[in-house]
């Protein structure tokens, strides 16, 4: 296993475990299965271990098992504070003192605001005592590094990661999120700061290997390197050395050892220029596939109006690569539950970002496409009540 330094130098191990899609038997985790599957990891070298509050039975699960295998002190524990069920200080309390424990331990490694995609949530908490509470925990050895996740694009990531003197973040990150959500400008941006970025979603939740097209397929079959799907968006995240732990949610002992094997031969800048072609043929071919052809380049923005329309664009697009619940749950989660609405109903047609689009794309109709597939009518109710439970007073 290969390991990337903190901003303690101390060393994680490339390949994190991604603990929200243990496999399920009956009513809960098949922990005989997990239990198997963790101790594998850790037996290869993996010490980031990354759940939540709300992975339903998670936190328990991996609890148990760090506990029964007497290996806590020897790996990480990353979980994260359901900042949006937040309404006073004492809740901050109250779920951080549960999370303990679930996870039957008396500090936590890596803690996280779960979800920031707005700096008004962030905003919200300061005004609660979160920075006070966060300086609290630190002194006491009950919190060692304070990050945040991520859900959003690149400018407000940038204006969330400048408010705070965080440890670390976590970020959506693969390659055909390379200029959506915090992007390689998130990613650059953290490493000028010199803060660890954690990846989730390097496969897009499967999706970079199971919903490939075919023609994305065959390219991949012919690679002279013999190189798998995971192991191509692997290595080309690894390949970045702003990159400091990849998450991958694991439920198979091939899994973990295939993925262990990658992580344990890759190094940075070991990307050739035939395999940064390889890798752009590939999103191409996905590209073929989409309702739009937007590339999240950016220079139709900024919206005079305030529409986020890279973000419209790729979440209407993902309705189309992976299914339509989850692009309308990602455009919830980076535009909907703003508190100052971004929304394509927004655009009043003036024709500005038209008019600066490489693409040539006729925004304002496809925007009118993308309001109407991203947003029926159950979504817009839940956004509208979403926003008023986030930002309550």
């Amino acid at each position: 296993m290969k390991y990337r330094k903190n901003k303690l130098g101390e060393d994680l191990s490339l390949l994190g475990y991604g603990c929200m899609r243990f496999t399920k038997s009956g009513a809960g985790i098949d922990m005989e299965k997990a239990e198997k599957e963790i101790m594998r990891a850790y037996e290869l070298g993996v010490n980031y271990y990354d759940t939540a509050y709300i992975y339903s039975g998670s936190e328990v699960a991996i609890g148990e098992i760090f506990e029964k295998n007497h290996i806590r002190e020897k790996i990480n524990i990353a979980t994260k504070l359901p900042q949006y069920l937040i309404a006073n200080k004492d809740a901050i309390e109250k779920y951080f003192k549960e999370q303990l424990s679930r996870l039957r331990t008396s500090y936590i490694d890596y803690y996280l605001m779960h979800m920031l995609s707005d700096i008004e949530a962030w905003n919200k908490l300061k005004k609660l005592g979160i920075e006070e509470w966060i300086a609290e925990k630190k002194a006491s050895g009950e919190i060692r590094q304070i990050g945040f996740s991520f859900h959003g694009n690149s400018e407000m990531f940038i204006e969330i990661l400048n408010a705070y003197d965080w440890d670390f973040c976590q970020i959506q990150y693969n390659y055909l999120d390379e200029v959506s959500q915090a992007g390689r400008k998130g990613l650059m941006a953290a490493g000028e700061k010199g803060i660890p970025v954690i990846i989730m979603e390097p496969l897009r939740g499967g999706k970079l290997v199971d919903l490939l097209p075919d023609k994305a397929k065959k390219m991949i079959a012919q690679d002279e390197k013999h190189r798998t799907a995971p192991e191509l968006a692997f290595r080309w995240l690894w390949d970045q050395p702003q990159v400091t732990v990849v998450l991958s949610g694991m439920n198979s002992i091939p899994m973990v050892e295939e993925n262990c094997r990658v992580a344990s031969e890759v190094e940075a800048g070991e990307f050739t220029e035939k395999d940064f072609e390889l890798i752009e043929n590939i999103k191409n071919s996905i590209n073929e596939t989409l309702k739009v052809g937007c590339t999240g380049c950016g220079y139709c923005m900024p919206c005079p109006r305030g529409v986020d329309i890279p973000s419209a664009f790729r979440c209407y697009n993902a309705m189309y690569m992976d299914d339509k619940r989850s692009g309308r749950w990602e455009y919830m989660r980076m535009v909907g539950m703003r508190k100052t609405p971004a929304l394509p109903s927004q655009c009043v047609a003036c024709g500005k970002c038209e008019s600066h689009c490489p693409q040539h794309i006729h925004i304002i109709e496809e925007l009118k496409n993308a309001d109407r597939a991203l947003r029926p009518l159950p979504y817009r109710i839940l956004t509208v009540a979403a926003r008023k439970f986030l930002y309550r007073k």
